[in-house]
């Protein structure tokens, strides 16, 4: 594959012949894996593995259904009526009525009688049924084509979104390195002023320089920005290499989750805070999106 593509979508196909109408639907959505369901008609389990095959070739994920229908030829499977045998019938009763023998005899019960209707089952000869499972194929191959196409476009909608939300984490992480930069004197300039309210001659200089420096290598978040660029990097690869890349991009967004959340814990000051917390926002909604790659 050379695009990403989604897991959802819709295709459907018809096709007619003597052998009467078939009508094949398959729609999908998200799933962790290939998971097929086959909704077949009495008699047409033998081409199960030929539609699980046409399906497998198509798709890497998603959960897909192929619903089967199948409506007789018109003129086809009915009833026959044997009007001799049921004159026959009718004449017999009427003369047993004649003699006291019995009641009158109506429709319904002369109709009963056996032999009186003959059921036409409608077997269809060994060329209709070559042809039946010949359209069935076909049709099932072009319902998935169909919702094939379906999933490419969403996939091409979804490339879009996805590259958005790591231009907003990419902001979000320039953000985050810009706060990085002053908050070793932040930390600093918070300590002094602590020790000026608490000492009169406040803290021997030497002192607050060791203590800001030990302050800022515990809140140090230059490796999180780091991998973030890596992150960030790497899910723009991915998006560009097309499909399956489902899996890999989902791992991508826990590690991204990972990173937001560290950020979070090492931070010391209010307006990285914002920072971090809005990344963990524009990382979820990436997270969401995700799910629906293949």
């Amino acid at each position: 594959m050379t695009q990403i593509t989604g897991m959802t979508g819709f295709g459907r196909s018809e096709r007619s012949g003597s052998y009467g109408t078939v009508a094949v639907e398959a729609r999908s959505v998200n799933g962790k894996g290939l998971d097929l369901r086959l909704r077949l008609p009495s008699g047409f389990d033998a081409l199960e593995p030929k539609l699980r095959e046409l399906a497998k070739a198509r798709f890497n994920r998603g959960s897909v259904t192929i619903n089967l229908n199948i409506a007789p030829p018109e003129g086809g499977p009915g009833v026959q009526i044997d009007e001799a045998r049921l004159n026959l019938y009718a004449k017999a009763a009427h003369r047993l009525y004649e003699q006291g023998a019995a009641a009158p005899a109506t429709g319904g019960e002369l109709l009963g009688l056996k032999g009186v209707i003959i059921a036409d089952d409608g077997e269809a000869s060994a060329e209709d049924s070559e042809a039946l499972q010949a359209a069935v194929l076909l049709a099932a191959a072009e319902a998935l084509d169909g919702l094939k196409e379906a999933r490419d476009s969403e996939g091409v909608a979804m490339v879009a979104v996805l590259k958005g939300h790591l231009d907003e984490i990419e902001e979000l992480r320039a953000d985050a390195a810009s706060n990085a930069e002053a908050l070793p004197a932040a930390i600093k300039a918070r300590i002094q002023s602590k020790f000026d309210d608490l000492l009169p001659n406040g803290l021997d200089p030497e002192r607050l320089e060791q203590e800001a420096a030990m302050l800022a290598v515990k809140a140090d978040i230059r490796e999180e920005l780091d991998r973030l660029t890596a992150h960030i990097e790497a899910a723009h690869m991915l998006l560009d290499g097309g499909s399956p890349a489902g899996r890999k991009l989902d791992f991508l967004a826990q590690e991204f989750n990972r990173e937001a959340n560290t950020l979070c814990s090492k931070s010391a000051d209010p307006a990285l805070t914002r920072t971090g917390l809005a990344l963990k926002a524009a990382v979820d909604r990436l997270r969401e999106q995700v799910q629906n790659v293949e």
